[in-house]
């Protein structure tokens, strides 16, 4: 349902979207909201990528016989 809801949006309710971000964030914040989602972005990648190489490197390890 919301896929289609997004679909269907065009180009004059985009501008009213961000009109309306502009009016409740302001034109000095929303570089600084910006500046922190691309940072949160960055570091849920990170994330990401070390966890994908550790599960990588394990899957090479050999496996420890039990003494």
């Amino acid at each position: 349902m919301t896929l289609l809801f997004l679909g269907s949006i065009g180009g004059s309710e985009w501008i009213m979207i961000i009109l309306a971000i502009l009016l409740f964030f302001g034109g000095r914040k929303i570089p600084e909201l910006m500046r922190g989602l691309g940072q949160g972005i960055r570091e849920f990648n990170d994330a990401k990528n070390n966890v994908k190489k550790e599960i990588n490197e394990g899957m090479k390890e050999k496996p420890k016989d039990k003494e």
